[in-house]
């Protein structure tokens, strides 16, 4: 289904909306025709969003501090300003509780025991260990350890790591990513782009059910994780969040932690086991799981506290289907204040998510100003708890504010990079649903295109709050900006996301910067804009392509599908 080709003409251009905000644009972006902003829609705007919330002031948006408050607080004063209306029967808010697990001993070790030695493992620099239950004391002792390849049970693969061995109460190591990463074969999973197996999320909670004590997953290297170790030192860092049994019932792994690559090599060694060796047969069908013939010890002493934190929620509503909703979502919460370290303290997230943020506040203002009132309610949620596991979708997801069978769609957006015009827009997860027929209409009404995402091996459709909800079944998408850079080419835009990622990204240098250029970006937010536009003022029911594995879930909802264009 085409969006329509109609947009706001009383909008600036924006080479003009651009030269009035003084943000700068490349040369080579001047002999690309302008596109057609609403007039809401502008660099000054979108800079003093960002810059405003990756303040000092904001504290790194912490949940359950003081960052928190604020950050809500002059969220809501927006909507406020702007005209749109509470999004939750009344309220901004949507309560969130959340158990808060502090580690006590961060001098913690992991013990193995084998051969008649015992290796130790030291936290930070060998591992990362935390537990998933609620609990003060997790004291594992001489739990016998298994290497268990890639810990999947795949049953549409033909694949279960765990067939033939019986976990429970044992300690099982598996690594990162999934089969078709390790072999690159296309015909295995995904190849190189990750599915959820892959996920560390999927790892743990396949360990727990299966009854596993611990599981331990392998960094085997920034590619196939997606991330550098670093990340998880400070994502680990601090009290570590999960939703309360009463919301979320599944079963919680006692102890869950990561390994380093050079740990798991000595681990093994001291087995008498080779690391690699195993590493690579795990990647091939017919694996079978490895006893170390080893046991693993390590003691947590813990404090369980628990907190309320907050969903964000505004909407401007439907004039003729006030209960059907299109929701925009980007997170509100980032990783807050470390004392600890030396220089700048904050972990600001200006790019992770202030531009997310940033853009769903130029598009509740545009829709705010609408001439003609979308006929659909447009409902913009601000999640709490992502870099907690995306808990604030997840709980929006169990106690959704329109019932999911009415919402339409959810168009989300994460850590967007702002690096200048670009003839394309990036879909995450690229092959999902008929919202992506619907974004290549109107990127084509700009003269560009969708791209896939440059390493789908990264996993990131399941790294962001739109994951939530596609697992519920409505169709969802992560929409990025574009890489292929009218300045520099692919070459130039995969260069900057690397460098993001390996020198930024979740650390305490992601910070605004006031020479940054936002023409490439107001592009984006307009495109999202009449993507938004079109859901909202339509009976149209984008579904999931067929051969989508969230497409089952949608199909058991109650909802009057209409037609859509199949994609060709």
């Amino acid at each position: 289904m085409r969006a329509a080709t109609s947009v706001l003409l009383v909008a600036a251009t924006l080479a003009a909306g651009a030269a009035q905000a003084g943000a700068p644009s490349a040369a080579s972006s001047a002999a690309a025709p302008a596109v057609t902003l609403a007039p809401q829609i502008n660099a000054a705007d979108f800079a003093t969003f960002d810059k405003t919330l990756s303040s000092d002031a904001f504290g790194g948006r912490k949940p359950g501090t003081v960052g928190e408050q604020r950050t809500t607080a002059w969220l809501v004063d927006q909507f406020k300003r702007m005209g749109l209306k509470p999004g939750n029967h009344g309220s901004w808010f949507q309560t969130v509780p959340a158990d808060a697990i502090t580690l006590l001993n961060p001098d913690v070790k992991l013990h193995i025991a084998a051969k008649g030695k015992e290796t130790s493992f030291a936290y930070r620099t060998d591992m990362m260990v935390q537990t998933l239950q609620a609990k003060p004391l997790i004291d594992l002792k001489h739990s016998p350890v298994v290497f268990l390849g890639y810990g999947v049970d795949a049953p549409n693969w033909h694949w279960n790591d765990y067939q033939g061995v019986d976990v429970k109460g044992k300690t099982v190591i598996v690594l990162v990513n999934d089969p078709g990463f390790a072999s690159g074969d296309p015909k295995l999973f995904n190849g190189r782009a990750m599915t959820y197996y892959g996920r560390w999320t999927y790892k743990y909670a396949e360990a727990a059910l299966k009854g596993a004590a611990a599981c331990f997953i392998v960094h085997t290297s920034d590619a196939a994780a997606g991330y550098p170790f670093s990340v998880l030192q400070n994502s680990g860092s601090g009290p570590q969040l999960s939703l309360p049994t009463r919301v979320d019932p599944a079963p919680r792994l006692p102890v869950a932690g990561w390994l380093t690559h050079d740990a798991a090599t000595r681990l093994f060694a001291a087995a008498g086991f080779n690391f690699d060796q195993l590493a690579a047969a795990a990647g091939k069908p017919g694996f079978k799981p490895v006893p170390l013939n080893a046991t693993a010890s390590v003691t947590l002493h813990d404090k369980i506290g628990h907190i309320e934190s907050h969903n964000v929620l505004a909407m401007v509503k439907g004039s003729t289907k006030p209960n059907e909703a299109v929701i925009y979502t980007a997170h509100w919460d980032h990783l807050g204040t470390d004392p600890s370290l030396k220089g700048h303290q904050v972990y600001s997230g200006a790019i992770d998510n202030g531009t997310g943020l940033s853009m769903l506040l130029e598009l509740a203002d545009a829709f705010a100003h609408q001439k003609t009132p979308p006929q659909r309610s447009v409902l913009f949620f601000m999640p709490t708890l992502e870099e907690s596991g995306l808990l604030g979708s997840q709980y929006y997801a169990a106690k959704p504010v329109f019932p999911l069978d009415k919402t339409v769609a959810d168009i989300a957006v994460d850590a967007l990079p702002i690096i200048g015009r670009a003839h394309d827009m990036t879909v995450i997860g690229k092959g999902q649903s008929q919202l992506e027929d619907m974004l290549a209409g109107v990127l084509k009404t700009q003269g560009r295109v969708i791209s896939p995402e440059t390493t789908p091996e990264n996993g990131f459709y399941f790294r962001s709050d739109h994951f939530n909800f596609a697992k519920a079944g409505v169709p969802a998408m992560l929409a990025s900006s574009g890489l292929d850079l009218l300045d520099g080419g692919k070459a130039a835009g995969e260069k900057a996301a690397e460098d993001y990622t390996a020198h930024r990204y979740h650390t305490t240098n992601d910070v605004f910067n006031p020479n940054w250029d936002y023409s490439g970006i107001l592009e984006d937010t307009q495109a999202l804009y009449l993507l938004g536009r079109e859901l909202s003022r339509t009976g149209v029911w984008p579904q999931w392509y067929g051969d989508s594995p969230f497409r089952a879930a949608r199909r058991k909802m109650m909802v009057p599908a209409a037609k859509v264009k199949p994609r060709s």
